[in-house]
């Protein structure tokens, strides 16, 4: 005769194994239909979809180069994804990434010229700490306006983004542009004896391993300390966290703060490994696309390592559609705009289902159990709890 206790880790495989696929059900039925959707879109406008996945591929995976070009562009991915990510467990939804990703670089490039007396491993660390600070305090103003004065986050971090943009373009074509620089307008560069060099072995720069650890530190946070689990609180109900005592305003400030230095992080890596300066090919669109990722990742940052590679290796393969198909090369933007929107109905679609199953009776066979996740759950993108005013401190 077989023990319970013998029974008990199969049973908890078998419940972790459906969990795993609740999660991962929205994000791949989303994939799913972007596919089918985008491959109508190329059939109309007279392309074989299937090549033009298959050059996808190739152009994302298909070799060592494009493999490393993949996580080329995955590294800032993984850090500005935090920075929806991580105030997503609160419930909040920031768009920011984009300008404190913007406002990191500049903000590293001069730490960088500021400290050129330091040597190479002073800079780097000068330009990583004032794009860690300026991209944190960036979006932490967002954070202290939502907690203390109700302004909403989503659109207060999408407004700061073009302001951002505009301060980059000030200070770069004005008082720090380097006078040398003639077509397109820059700070002083940090010279290619200062910038961070690749990783071993590979043609791609540390920010990769930043991003890496960025995940898994930012995973660590939210689901094991007091921390995360008062931010998961907050998000699933506001009003019980305020009972219950917690300091919602200072844990959405710390929140977005924390969301923010990662989006900096990310841009002063761009200005220290790659760019060697700050300019206008800052604004890349790491920090939008960061939303879709985070989107995609429903505020997992363990989710967000794998989904910043498979949107990373899209980017890669934008050229090779472009040379191969004689297509635009913001064809790979219609792609990820065609799944940021099966990403938003799938997500509808789910809340709208939980709440007919929690309409049911409590006897029927379909009723919910305690552990149903809730449509305000900070592992998803679902709608938030209504508030109109500041929350208590």
């Amino acid at each position: 005769m077989v023990s319970g206790a013998a029974l008990e880790p199969p049973r908890k495989l078998s419940e972790a194994a459906a969990r795993a696929f609740h999660a991962v059900r929205a994000p791949l039925a989303a994939f799913a239909a972007t596919l089918v959707l985008f491959g109508l879109f190329m059939a109309v406008i007279g392309r074989n979809p299937f090549a033009i996945y298959a050059q996808m591929f190739r152009g994302s995976f298909g070799t060592w180069f494009s493999c490393q070009n993949t996580l080329l562009r995955a590294a800032p991915l993984m850090l500005t994804a935090l920075a929806t990510a991580i105030p997503g467990r609160l419930g909040l939804v920031v768009l920011g990434g984009e300008g404190a990703f913007v406002l990191g670089g500049l903000a590293a490039a001069v730490a960088g010229d500021l400290a050129r007396a330091h040597g190479p491993w002073g800079m780097a660390i000068a330009m990583l700490a004032a794009g860690v600070s300026v991209g944190g305090i960036w979006i932490a103003i967002a954070g202290v306006l939502r907690a203390y004065r109700g302004v909403n986050e989503t659109i207060a971090t999408l407004l700061m983004n073009y302001v951002a943009i505009a301060l980059l373009n000030h200070f770069v074509e004005g008082p720090l542009r380097d006078p040398a620089s003639l077509n397109k307008p820059s700070t002083l560069p940090i010279g290619d004896d200062n910038m961070i060099g690749p990783i071993p072995g590979l043609d791609v720069h540390w920010g990769l391993a930043w991003g890496v650890g960025a995940c898994l530190v930012a995973w660590f946070l939210m689901n094991r300390t007091l921390f995360g689990f008062a931010a998961r609180v907050v998000g699933g109900n506001v009003r019980a966290a305020l009972l219950n005592g917690l300091p919602v305003a200072r844990l959405i400030v710390i929140a977005t703060f924390l969301g923010g230095a990662c989006a900096g992080l990310a841009g002063s890596l761009e200005v220290a490994a790659i760019q060697g300066t700050a300019n206008a090919s800052l604004v890349a669109g790491y920090g939008y696309t960061g939303v879709l990722v985070a989107f995609i990742a429903r505020q997992n940052p363990l989710a967000v390592i794998p989904v910043s590679i498979i949107i990373g290796g899209i980017g890669a393969s934008g050229g090779l559609l472009q040379r191969g198909f004689n297509l635009p090369d913001a064809t790979v933007n219609v792609l990820q705009g065609i799944l940021f929107i099966s990403i938003l109905v799938s997500e509808t679609l789910r809340g709208n289902a939980f709440v007919l199953r929690k309409k049911r009776p409590t006897g029927s066979p379909t009723s919910l159990t305690p552990s149903s996740a809730s449509p305000t759950s900070p592992s998803g993108p679902g709608p938030k709890p209504k508030s109109t005013t500041a929350v208590a401190a």
